[in-house]
């Protein structure tokens, strides 16, 4: 029976349930709550989020925003239905950008857009996302959910991050002082971070293997999980490291897509190159493993992972002990700078991986 012309057609009826957004926003609140933080006005439901930054303390501060998505890990997480920790991912990808710069997080926002609004689906996501936001000192001060019927598939959601810090001007990083001697040192990886999974899915397709079987390099965990480990936030560690040695730190790079030959040129000057000890590395098994499955070369490994370092400190050579003392034993000296002299900006030194 065809419905009469006379009724009405709702919203929805069209495939938006506003009812289900509203039950999210209240999920929301306590969740954002937690991640209060000096500067933060008011609470979530407003047209904006304010944020006072005068609170915070800077003097002359210079404004550091960033943005960024997963990428296709969240198809993994969908896929397995895993959702609680790729939040952490979306944090992560923003936070750790910021504080490359020497600045310090003070504010996340977040963009959850799906077909079809799963509350419980939805409440797990921005759970993580308030977990990535405490881990890293800011606040989530506000987002937007978008129902659009018709544009996603069953199960689908998008997710885009945005995060604001600061910095005193004379603090920002990198520094134009680096110099032939200084240092790398690298933070490891929590695992394949949230770069390179269009060839990861295509290596576990290839494989034959599902999500729910055991990781062949960690055979304790499914493969799945292993994968959805979510990426480190260095923000606090990097930060205090920065603040315990004034000037110590010269530079700080995020190892993300790219992997260590594409990122590094970023802070470099076009004089010098960085030499990297590969074997000083110790590239964990769950890199191996993709090493061994796509028969990629060191080049290519090392120009599309992260291969167990996520973050990079440049270090003078006279406050390198004491930069290694407050980082702890798993940080460890991974390369050095030297006059390009023409060279690559990134040369890989005593590699000993192959395909």
């Amino acid at each position: 029976m065809s419905q009469s012309k006379d009724k009405p057609l709702t919203y929805h009826e069209a495939g938006v349930d506003i009812d289900a957004g509203n039950a999210l926003v209240d999920t929301i609140g306590p969740l954002a709550a937690k991640t209060k933080r000096a500067g933060v006005l008011g609470a979530l439901g407003g047209f904006g989020g304010l944020f006072d930054l005068k609170a915070c303390g800077f003097q002359d501060p210079v404004l550091v925003a960033a943005t960024d998505g997963v990428g296709t890990k969240l198809k993994l997480a969908i896929d397995t239905g895993v959702h609680g920790g790729i939040g952490i991912d979306l944090v992560a990808m923003s936070v750790n950008d910021l504080v490359v710069q020497g600045a310090e997080p003070l504010f996340f926002l977040d963009y959850f857009a799906t077909g079809k609004l799963e509350v419980d689906v939805a409440s797990s996501v921005v759970a993580s996302i308030a977990e990535g936001c405490a881990e890293a000192g800011c606040a989530l001060i506000g987002g937007e959910t978008a129902e659009m019927p018709g544009f996603y598939g069953d199960g689908d959601y998008d997710l885009a991050g945005f995060a604001v810090g600061a910095v005193e001007r004379d603090a920002i990083l990198p520094r134009r002082d680096l110099t032939a001697g200084d240092v790398l040192i690298g933070l490891p990886s929590s695992g394949v971070h949230a770069n390179g999974f269009s060839l990861v899915r295509r290596v576990v397709a290839k494989s034959g293997l599902s999500w729910d079987d055991p990781a062949p390099f960690a055979p304790s965990a499914t493969l799945g999980e292993t994968l959805l480990t979510p990426t480190r936030i260095y923000v606090r560690h990097v930060l205090e490291t920065i603040r315990s040695h004034l000037g110590a730190v010269k530079a700080l790079c995020h190892i993300t897509g790219g992997g260590l030959i594409d990122n590094l040129p970023r802070i470099l000057p076009e004089t010098l190159t960085a030499v990297i000890d590969t074997p000083a590395i110790g590239m964990p098994p769950v890199f191996t493993w993709l090493q061994a499955e796509a028969r990629l070369d060191a080049h290519e490994m090392f120009r599309t992972f992260n291969c167990g370092v996520g973050m990079v400190l440049v270090v003078g050579t006279a406050q390198l002990d004491g930069v290694l003392k407050t980082l702890g034993p798993e940080a460890r000296p991974i390369g050095i700078l030297k006059e390009r002299g023409g060279g690559m900006a990134v040369q890989l030194s005593g590699t000993d991986i192959s395909p």
